[in-house]
């Protein structure tokens, strides 16, 4: 996959992550593909903690890919994990990219699902215009 974004794209990327997410409490939110590329990001973490995570979400969602073709089902759309103060998120963009979100037990696990989802429908035409990005089945 050969991806190339301009400077206006990832800006409008990162002011899609602001505003339908980061605005609503959560810590981070990624954009990566499934080989683990960083896309875009935004929030607190530190730039030295973004870039194992964004390879191990890819990692995450490929593993998760196989066990679900392993009981006939063809993938799953979205991964979460519940930790005793704070969460990851995970939903497949398109074939080619996942929005990883991270956040505290302090936001519902709805605002991070509408959040996602309104973010979703925003950034799958960026990147449909830099690649074949076609959304993936619900």
């Amino acid at each position: 996959m050969n991806l190339i974004l301009s400077r206006e794209s990832v800006h409008m990327l990162e002011e899609i992550l602001e505003r339908e997410l980061l605005c609503n409490g959560v810590e981070h939110a990624l954009i990566v593909d499934t080989s683990g590329t960083l896309i875009s990001e935004g929030g607190k973490l530190p730039l030295e903690d973004i870039l194992p995570l964004a390879a191990l979400s890819a990692a995450n969602f490929g593993a998760t890919e196989k066990m679900a073709q392993m009981i006939g089902e063809k993938d799953f759309s979205l991964l979460f994990h519940k930790g005793t103060r704070h969460n990851i998120h995970f939903s497949r963009i398109s074939r080619d990219f996942i929005l990883v979100t991270l956040f505290g037990n302090e936001v519902a696990i709805g605002l991070i699902r509408h959040g996602s989802n309104k973010a979703t429908e925003q950034i799958l035409p960026i990147l449909s215009s830099r690649e074949d990005c076609s959304p993936w089945p619900s």
